[in-house]
């Protein structure tokens, strides 16, 4: 599975000073994104719409809830668009044998990709025998039928824990780690608000440096433009979850990006505009 044409190689990590020009291609952005079809309060009719724009613009993956699985076998069968699964979602908190359970049952549905979150609590509390036995025995569900990406949800942690996670993801032989989940809202003490920030630049860094060179980095939240695109690729980044996918195709196009590889300048800004939340 990891060979097929949207897996790209990662055998030369990028510096960690991002180029100001890079290449792309219409196909190359499109299958880039994980079309995120997650919000808790989607309608039958609304995820069928998703599907078929993720059919439509040709993704890498539509990113569903494990029960839409059949639904999206029936509108994607017969294209190269994937089908990913989340499991422990949104939160991490299923038991490991849940967990395993969860990721067989979705394989045998047809999932071929599975973004699993980790167990936060267990993380901060620095139980990593815990979190890489989950980790080994999920990546060891999927292995031969599908691939395995592993979520943190970089707003809980701090640098020790997205730096152990890479360590034990690396170890482990996961396809992908990803920053977040989309809803890993934080509670500001003063305000009493719930702020939330997603895929940001230093994170993205950080886990591009410490994972090996085959473990791919998927940005989820706060990826909603072209520009957002483009700056994450240049990071290192392969993957995004996107609810956006429409609007960053469509900018695309206008912009003159069509089949050819074209060379594009990586507009200034941050990935860090949160608040928003579910990619």
């Amino acid at each position: 599975m990891r060979g097929d044409m949207y897996y790209f190689s990662t055998k030369s990590p990028p510096s960690m000073d991002a180029p100001e020009r890079i290449t792309v291609s219409l196909p190359l952005l499109a299958k880039m994104i994980d079309h995120s079809l997650l919000h808790p309060t989607m309608t039958d009719y609304e995820i069928e719409a998703g599907l078929k724009l993720s059919l439509k613009y040709n993704v890498a993956t539509a990113c569903i809830k494990p029960y839409s699985i059949p639904l999206a076998q029936s509108i994607l069968s017969n294209s190269s668009v994937k089908i990913c699964a989340v499991i422990g979602f949104p939160h991490g908190n299923s038991t490991t044998k849940s967990k395993v359970f969860e990721t067989t049952e979705a394989i045998i549905e047809g999932a071929h990709e599975i973004d699993m979150v980790v167990n936060v609590g267990k993380v901060l509390s620095g139980d990593w025998e815990y979190v890489e036995n989950e980790i080994k025995l999920v990546n060891e569900a999927v292995s031969g039928a599908a691939i395995l990406k592993v979520i943190f949800e970089n707003d809980y942690l701090g640098p020790h824990e997205i730096v152990k996670l890479c360590e034990i993801c690396t170890r482990v032989g996961v396809a992908f780690v990803k920053t977040s989940t989309g809803y890993g809202f934080v509670k500001d003490t003063s305000s009493g608000l719930y702020t939330y920030k997603g895929a940001t630049a230093p994170h993205l860094r950080l886990m591009r440096a410490h994972c090996g060179d085959e473990v791919q980095i998927k940005a989820a939240g706060g990826v909603r433009t072209l520009d957002d695109l483009i700056r994450v690729k240049a990071l290192g980044v392969t993957r995004v979850g996107a609810t956006a996918t429409e609007a960053i195709l469509e900018e695309a196009k206008k912009r003159g990006i069509g089949r050819k590889e074209v060379e594009v300048e990586i507009a200034s800004g941050s990935n860090t505009s949160g608040a928003k939340g579910a990619y």
